[in-house]
């Protein structure tokens, strides 16, 4: 993995993604079990300020782990609010001191390479979450689904390794690609669909 990523273009799909998410699409489902859409974009909104501080070196053990997203929680604004602090995450993991030394998210002690990280990786599946809840294709670059694979992979399949994380691996054939295995690792199906909506 190089030293540092760029989290633009990732956090910029999702803005964009979040954007054109219409009103009568927030209570449905998505790929994230137990998770509406409104609930999904109030996660993307928590985790876009914690791995800012993650950069920024303001976070702290102490913090503890982040609330349970709900929709309830989703400001009036979020529209306005969410692209600001995805804009605002992306520019605070360009300065090379966000990739050094410890920092902490979640109420977890990282190094700043694997926050740097796990905030790409979060940003890719919640954009590939975000889409597919909404009918809307998802393409990421091919670096991008490699620091997802590897980082799901590295996370053991059992339930007190990725309890609050991942669901169980979802098997996925050797031969597929590279972003579809990666979101088996992370406990997704890669042709996961909403349903028909009713109308």
């Amino acid at each position: 993995m190089a030293d540092h990523l760029d989290l633009e273009p990732a956090a910029r799909r999702l803005a964009d993604l979040a954007a054109a998410t219409p009103d009568s699409r927030l209570d449905g489902p998505t790929p994230c079990t137990g998770m509406d859409v409104a609930g999904l974009l109030d996660h993307v909104m928590m985790l876009a300020q914690a791995f800012r501080q993650a950069a920024d070196k303001t976070g702290s053990p102490d913090d503890g782990p982040p609330p349970e997203a709900s929709g309830a929680h989703l400001p009036p604004d979020w529209r306005v609010e969410l692209p600001r602090r995805l804009d605002a995450l992306a520019e605070a993991w360009r300065s090379p001191s966000a990739w050094e030394g410890e920092t902490a998210a979640g109420g977890l002690t990282l190094s700043g390479q694997e926050a740097g990280a796990i905030a790409l990786n979060e940003l890719v599946l919640h954009g590939w979450d975000l889409a597919r809840a909404t009918d809307r294709p998802y393409r990421c670059e091919e670096w991008e689904a490699q620091v997802s694979h590897d980082f799901a992979a590295s996370i053991p399949d059992v339930p007190e390794a990725r309890e609050g994380l991942f669901g169980p691996v979802v098997p996925v054939p050797d031969d597929a690609p590279l972003f579809d295995r990666a979101l088996g690792l992370s406990g997704r199906a890669p042709d996961w669909s909403p349903g028909p909506r009713q109308a």
